[in-house]
């Protein structure tokens, strides 16, 4: 079986188990994340499911499937360009914790890792002490790749 369908093998079995369903058009949004293994939007997936599956699908269907992916914990959405990731942790049976983003400025290859717990408690308690909330700490940090500072 495929990495592809092995992640969404186990997409299908963990929305069963928290009594959702992995629709026909959310496997396909799923899918499409997956296969091209880069942060789309919600065109580029309106555009990537045409291009590589067709298959239309409206733009509104897609804002809202992203959303349901992000709030189960499939997909994140990347603040700063509108875009969304596949988790890199998909297939983890535990709960991630913060992510942290390194992305590639000139390729725009993107790493995820996790923010250590304490990392975040100290964030916060910093934000506190100057009068503000931490909404979403969530770290997405503009990089260059190994690869692009060689050919550079």
């Amino acid at each position: 079986m495929s990495d592809i369908q092995t992640k969404i093998r186990y997409v299908e079995k963990r929305c069963k188990a928290r009594g959702k369903h992995l629709t026909s058009k959310r496997k396909l949004v799923l899918e499409a994340l997956i296969h091209a293994d880069k942060a789309l939007s919600a065109y580029d997936i309106v555009d990537y499911c045409m291009l590589n599956f067709s298959q239309n699908i409206q733009a509104m269907s897609v804002y809202r499937i992203l959303e349901f992916l992000e709030n189960e914990h499939f997909a994140h959405k990347l603040k700063v360009s509108n875009k969304y990731i596949i988790c890199s942790h998909i297939l983890c049976e535990y709960e991630h914790g913060v992510p942290q983003f390194l992305i590639c400025s000139k390729c725009n290859k993107i790493n995820e890792q996790i923010i250590a717990p304490q990392i975040i408690n100290e964030l916060k308690s910093h934000a506190k002490q100057q009068g503000f909330t931490i909404i979403n700490p969530q770290l997405e940090i503009n990089c260059v790749c190994e690869q692009c500072a060689k050919s550079s």
